[in-house]
């Protein structure tokens, strides 16, 4: 699907509506399209800077912004192929250091599009080829490419070489492609592992490390899993990281969540497991403060919608939308309330996530939640939000749109509120409170 991209820029958009029409209309998983589409326009993923390609269900993103940071920090240029975007469709693709800008990317889509007759490739595909492009043709130390869906059937994993691979967390989402057991999940997300190419991992549960193993076996990758090669906690205030070079003291993330600490460990273990680009302790220690990544736990502290809260109030954002983002949203509110301090979720969610599993960690708290539609995609209606979040024995009801619920919290004395369950109702946060990805 096309993800309901628009731009204000008439080139791009342009390309845009041609390849709403050209697609599928639907997430379609498979190498065959995507390796149709790169051999007519000279196979440019042959030619990319050396390449971190990371996997996972949540952090995969956060993984992502961190090994950005680091080889940034170290003075070196690196491109970013991330996905979805928030606001502007140029976020998806960041060329040594800026996003895209409109004039390239309206381009490099006519040029995708042009040769793709026949093909019929899906928005993601034609959104893949058109970076790869992109980064082949601009001088860079290094890629960082995100799998979109997946791992062995989605469109970046035609990579046949990358310098290093990495999965984040795993947990259930987009069940009616990867299965609906964690189990199968992980067996997908791990086959991205390439032979004789370090998979650097988080540590697993038996049941899902042992599908991890398989298809490593089976490939030939070299394994390197947290806990092993490679080990990393957190406490005292620090981040606290050893392997077989050695161990390193770094500060925890500026990102927050407890979670973000374990993203980071992850982009550190990868960047010390392979010897192309030398990363020096001060760029990692760097990179806890440098990293960003919007609408993941992010405040906002200024803008039209904090303005209408009271004076002591928070407003949060984040785009989780699964059982395992309700947990770490869940646990990050309830280390940080103060007693008493009233807490108020404004949810938007696609009908297609688990609405009673991302609430389920909230049971038992003192959240009150609004729930509010997701513009322009199917969601979970108001009667069926407030159901689940009844059945928890939260209490909730609904409103129009975030500013409504945010001016109806508006008389509570110095309330919490976090606006969340999708990554396309952040889109329209950020737009409305002026606050654009950059």
């Amino acid at each position: 699907m096309a993800d309901f991209a628009v731009s204000s820029d008439p080139a791009v958009q342009r390309q845009l509506d041609r390849l709403a029409t050209l697609s599928p209309g639907a997430d379609i998983l498979g190498l065959e399209r995507i390796s149709a589409l790169l051999e007519r326009l000279g196979n440019p993923h042959h030619s990319l800077p050396p390449v971190f390609h990371v996997a996972g269900t949540n952090g995969k993103g956060s993984t992502c912004a961190f090994l950005r940071a680091a080889i940034e920090a170290s003075g070196r240029k690196v491109h970013v192929y991330t996905s979805p975007h928030l606001v502007r469709f140029n976020e998806r693709i960041r060329i040594a250091g800026s996003l895209i800008e409109d004039d390239l990317l309206a381009r490099l889509l006519a040029e995708v599009l042009d040769i793709a007759e026949g093909i019929s490739p899906s928005f993601f595909e034609v959104t893949t080829a058109a970076a790869f492009l992109a980064f082949a043709r601009t001088p860079a130390d290094a890629c960082i490419i995100e799998v979109g869906l997946g791992g062995r059937l989605d469109a970046t994993n035609v990579l046949e070489r990358p310098l290093i691979c990495g999965i984040a967390q795993l947990g259930l989402d987009h069940q009616q492609f990867l299965g609906e057991r964690i189990e199968q999940v992980a067996a997908e997300k791990a086959g991205i592992a390439k032979p004789g190419v370090p998979l650097v991992t988080q540590h697993y549960p038996a049941s899902q490390a042992n599908e991890i193993g398989r298809v490593v076996r089976s490939v030939g990758a070299s394994w390197l899993a947290k806990g092993g090669a490679w080990d990393a906690s957190a406490y005292r205030g620090k981040i606290h990281y050893r392997d077989e070079a050695g161990e390193l003291e770094l500060p925890l993330p500026r990102l927050p969540g407890a979670h973000q600490a374990t993203n980071a460990a992850l982009a550190v273990a990868m960047l010390r497991h392979q010897h192309a680009i030398e990363i020096p302790p001060a760029s990692l220690r760097a990179a806890m403060g440098w990293a960003e990544w919007p609408a993941r736990l992010q405040r906002l502290a200024t803008g039209p919608l904090p303005a209408l809260l009271p004076p002591g109030s928070e407003l949060w954002l984040d785009g989780g939308h699964n059982p395992a983002a309700g947990r770490a949203i869940a646990d990050f509110f309830r280390n940080r309330l103060a007693p008493g301090q009233a807490f108020h979720l404004i949810l938007g969610m696609l009908a297609n996530k688990d609405l009673r599993g991302f609430l389920e960690p909230f049971a038992g708290s003192r959240a009150h939640i609004y729930a509010v539609p997701v513009p322009g995609h199917a969601h979970h209606d108001a009667a069926e939000v407030i159901a689940a979040a009844e059945s928890l024995g939260l209490t909730a009801e609904d409103a129009d749109d975030a500013p409504s619920a945010l001016r109806n919290i508006a008389a509570q004395e110095a309330p919490v509120v976090l606006i969340g369950g999708s990554l396309y109702l952040a889109g329209t946060v950020l737009v409305a409170n002026d606050t654009l990805p950059t």
